[in-house]
């Protein structure tokens, strides 16, 4: 498919996208505790013929699944465009829950680390994904192009780029069959950032947990990559007004570096 169309869909999205945030600020001012509520499970509408390696599933996880009008249409949209694939919805408890029965002993001790919860997501994607494999997106992340005709047959992973040229990785986006060893060298990285966070020289989520990892692990690596405006893309339909209206100052980028990971108590 030319990238042209996909540009144009990539901004007819946004301006669809403003539109549903404008009418939210009144809506949400009129109906102040109207919430609604994000699936567990959502099963495939039907089955294409557009053969995948990596598995049919979206995963997606946030402080909770009531969630506001901007972020549920965001979410439908989204199911409009993978309603060949399953969808999964997992809370902060079934998080955990995953972490203590599927990781390595010492990567849940890490975890238990983190005091941020999107920190503890850019740790759980990764070994959800090595595990299980399917399509992990932030839930302000918005698909531009159908996930069937974007993943192909010959794709063990699928990266999207972004930043000024497209240069560097970003993980709001992941597309992962199981046991890829850059997830797994990922997971490592993520786990000695913790463990050695005093001595680290750049600190914070982002550094830490986010984005900066998955430059560390693909860099000089051959991978599948596209830039982000002809896959996915964040705030389309959301703003961190509307995302964290329940919780206040909830966005990873209000925490301070220095409270990132737990003190250990002293004896």
């Amino acid at each position: 498919m030319n990238n042209s169309f996909k540009m144009v869909a990539n901004r007819s999205i946004r301006l669809c996208g403003n539109l549903v945030k404008i009418f939210s600020y009144p809506f949400h001012f009129i109906f102040p505790n109207l919430r609604f509520t994000l699936p567990d499970y959502s099963k495939a509408k039907f089955t294409t013929h557009n053969r995948s390696a990596i598995p049919k599933v979206i995963w997606q996880t946030n402080y909770s699944n009531r969630c506001t009008l901007p972020v549920y249409v965001n979410y439908l949209f989204n199911r409009m465009m993978s309603l060949d694939y399953d969808y999964r919805y997992v809370s902060t408890e079934a998080r955990e829950t995953f972490m203590k029965e599927q990781a390595p002993v010492e990567v849940y001790r890490a975890y238990l680390k983190l005091n941020d919860g999107a920190a503890q997501a850019d740790l759980w994607r990764a070994v959800n994904l090595y595990v299980n494999g399917g399509v992990y997106m932030d839930i302000d992340a918005s698909l531009v192009w159908p996930l069937s005709q974007t993943l192909k047959e010959d794709h063990d992973a699928l990266y999207i780029k972004f930043k000024k040229n497209n240069t560097e990785f970003t993980n709001f986006f992941l597309a992962a069959t199981p046991n890829n060893h850059h997830y797994q060298c990922a997971i490592d990285t993520i786990v000695s950032n913790i463990n050695r966070y005093r001595i680290l020289k750049k600190k914070g989520v982002y550094n830490t947990t986010g984005p900066t990892v998955w430059n560390d692990v693909l860099e000089g690596e051959v991978v599948a990559s596209l830039p982000r405006g002809y896959v996915c893309i964040q705030g389309a339909f959301t703003n961190e007004h509307f995302q964290y209206l329940d919780k206040p100052k909830g966005k990873w980028t209000h925490l301070h570096d220095d409270d990132l990971i737990k003190v250990a108590p002293s004896r």
